[in-house]
């Protein structure tokens, strides 16, 4: 029997990771401030004035800034909370047009510049911005994440996959085969989208931010993909915690 191994969210998409006790879910909706908010790049023709949801090309990523992956964060209230090695500490509310501005010049100096620079911060109402056009949640099999840190020859972060719900004592690669099934988790259930395509973010150590594993040559190897986890939608809602028991519904 799968059981929860660990919970996260990602309050500001791809800037910063916060580990949770607990997650209450709702029918068709994203873990509450995971994704609340996003980055948009000054290349990008998004729409700041009314700002929808849209695919990640739009916004700062990691994998075209590694540094990105070093960020963590924690949401406290309306205050949103980010550390970085080379930046330090910043604290602000994301939803305050003047904070808004002061996190993008704090972030500006570790975002390369030859590329695209971030300008704005956004969120859309009612959902977190998932690299998904339905709002979803991502579950992660810690055994598949062994197989690709034996592969590339001993420690690899489990971070680096930016997931949100981390199973423990299943076979690694189970997890492929779920499409389609439903999965209860906690008081929660999920029915089962599809295999989450992965990108160099992953490549970059979550704790300095440099690019030090080639996790999707790993994955390549070990799977024929670049695949890793897989995205889910809230079908019932529930709380979640570590401990929890995970399965299949028939």
């Amino acid at each position: 029997m799968a059981t929860v191994a660990a919970l996260w969210r990602h309050p500001i998409k791809s800037h910063g990771r916060e580990a949770m006790e607990s997650l209450t879910l709702a029918p068709g909706q994203t873990i509450p401030f995971d994704r609340a908010w996003a980055v948009v790049h000054d290349a990008s023709g998004y729409d700041t004035a009314t700002p929808a949801w849209a695919t990640c090309q739009n916004f700062m990523i990691g994998s075209r800034n590694p540094a990105l992956a070093a960020l963590w964060a924690k949401v406290d209230g309306a205050r949103v909370a980010l550390t970085h090695p080379d930046l330090g500490q910043f604290t602000f509310d994301p939803d305050d047009p003047a904070d808004a501005a002061r996190f993008i010049a704090w972030i500006m100096p570790i975002c390369p510049q030859d590329r695209a620079r971030p300008c704005a911060l956004v969120r859309v109402a009612g959902r977190g911005m998932t690299d998904t056009d339905y709002p979803s949640v991502s579950v992660m099999n810690r055994a598949s994440h062994g197989a690709v840190a034996t592969h590339l020859g001993g420690h690899l972060e489990e971070e680096r996959w930016r997931g949100n719900i981390w199973l423990d004592g299943l076979a690694p690669w189970t997890e492929t085969a779920w499409p389609g099934r439903r999965l209860r988790v906690g008081t929660a259930e999920l029915s089962i989208r599809e295999p989450i395509p992965r990108c160099l973010h992953t490549a970059a150590n979550p704790m300095t931010g440099e690019r030090d594993a080639d996790t999707l040559g790993a994955l390549q190897t070990l799977t024929g993909t670049r695949d890793f986890g897989v995205y889910a939608e809230v079908l019932n809602g529930g709380t979640i915690r570590p401990g929890d028991m995970a399965e299949l519904v028939p």
